[in-house]
């Protein structure tokens, strides 16, 4: 019997030195996570024994406990390294379509050549869909998908609208002749000028000038161009129709191009406007295939809107002021075909993407899910755990919400083994193990003596 409890001592000290050496040996693996061995003591007896002389025969592993504390955070240069600081697991699944999903606390991920979102396994991570204004749309793992990052914003948007707020100098001298004498190539014949960049249905760039031509005290003439092309300002009430490339008549026609005409009080503020504004503002003819020559839409128009505002002095509006020419405002809503230029992931998981066009979407929102006994996971490899009836089901939720931790970019978590404790723990376990060692020996010492007796 004693054979056995010695024999039973050596597995048990064997078992706590391979639980020491696979933790000292992860010491520097991302998301890994400590063990511990746990021994129980050995009593068999039976119904009539006399249990008070029980000796005991031995000791067993109970069980190789994980030890789910949280790991030190390092920081790093990639937006796709993750952490998480609290509780929780990342979802991921082996391929498109899967439902077999593992739960991980390594955050090392990158984009694979299709831009999904993966670990060095191949491992897509899961991600929750959002709604356009980053809200989560489901919280709920069965609607979790595997999270692409797109390299563009979309199809392009065509410009429909530039909004426009300005200062026209009062002290300007007026151009003599003006306005039937404006040319827009001669910079004598107007007194200021700005641009604005806007887009046509294919996403092509343009270059849109307005010139300000002072014709009386108070009086401004405003004609448009497009990459140096004069556009009529639209204008019923003078009878343009729409002669793309044609004579349009009008108040202001020089060289048959339709301008309009603002009109400001004594004080400066903006009073009247020919042609009348439709909303504030006045709407260009159709552009023309002369000017998109690239096969756009030949009919886009773009409205100017001047904040225009008859009922009174309003701050939005334009003034004529006694200082110098200002743009406060000049702005458009069209895009063009936006580029990846860089991610942003929030605490809460939330990914957005930012464009080369000035936009910025949200994508997805990183799946974090939670059991309620996170060590009756099923170790699977790869410091990743499957879930078990022991785990109990998954629980999935957003981070930083309920019991959920956070989410860092930009960081990975770091082993928990403390290394000092485990080659503490591996000197215990070895003095253990040379203990047994020598108990075995002395009952192999007391059999030969017995057996020598004569």
């Amino acid at each position: 019997m004693s054979f056995n409890i010695a024999l039973s001592g050596l597995n048990a000290a064997q078992k706590d030195l391979d639980v020491t050496s696979n933790n000292i040996a992860n010491v520097n693996t991302v998301g890994f996570k400590e063990s511990r061995a746990e021994f129980v003591d050995v009593y068999a007896s039976s119904l009539l024994a006399a249990g008070k002389t029980k000796v005991g025969d031995g000791v067993l592993t109970s069980d190789v406990a994980q030890q789910f504390s949280q790991g030190s955070i390092q920081f790093t240069n990639n937006a796709l390294d993750l952490a998480i600081t609290g509780n929780g697991f990342f979802a991921t699944v082996p391929e498109l379509g899967s439902l077999e999903t593992s739960y991980t606390r390594a955050g090392q991920f990158k984009l694979n050549d299709s831009n999904f979102v993966v670990n060095s396994q191949g491992q897509h991570l899961l991600g929750f869909p959002v709604n356009a204004d980053g809200s989560s749309a489901s919280v709920s793992l069965s609607t979790a998908a595997p999270i692409r990052i797109p390299t563009s914003s979309g199809a392009p948007t065509q410009t429909s609208e530039v909004d426009i707020r300005m200062n026209l100098p009062a002290g300007d001298a007026i151009i003599t002749g003006a306005p039937g004498n404006f040319d827009h190539t001669d910079p004598l014949t107007y007194n200021h000028s700005t641009s604005v960049t806007v887009f046509d249905s294919l996403g092509d760039s343009h270059v849109m000038t307005y010139y300000f031509v002072k014709s009386a005290a108070n009086t401004w003439d405003v004609f448009t161009g497009v990459d140096g092309t004069l556009v009529p300002i639209d204008d019923p009430a003078g009878g343009s129709t729409n002669p793309v490339g044609g004579t349009v008549s009008g108040p202001l026609s020089p060289g048959g191009i339709t301008g309009a005409q603002l009109t400001f009080t004594n004080s400066g503020d903006f009073d009247s406007m020919i042609p009348t504004p439709a909303e504030g503002g006045i709407v260009t003819l159709p552009l023309g295939a002369g000017i998109l020559a690239n096969g756009a839409d030949a009919t886009q128009t773009i409205a100017i809107d001047f904040n225009l505002d008859t009922g009174g002095p309003n701050a939005n509006e334009p003034t004529q002021f006694a200082s110098n020419f200002e743009v406060t405002a000049l702005e458009q809503d069209g895009l063009a075909v936006g580029r990846l230029t860089g991610i942003d992931i929030d605490t809460d998981g939330l990914i957005r993407a930012t464009y080369s066009n000035g936009t910025s979407e949200p994508l997805s929102r990183i799946a974090l899910v939670n059991f309620a006994n996170e060590q009756g996971l099923t170790q699977i490899g790869n410091s990743s755990w499957k879930e078990s009836i022991s785990s109990g089901e998954a629980l999935a939720g957003e981070g930083g919400t309920g019991t959920f931790g956070t989410v860092q970019s930009s960081a990975l978590e770091q082993s928990n083994v403390n290394l000092t404790t485990e080659l503490i723990d591996l000197i215990s376990a070895q003095r253990n193990f040379q203990a047994n060692s020598r108990s075995l020996e002395v009952d192999n010492q007391l059999n030969q003596t017995i057996l020598q007796i004569r």
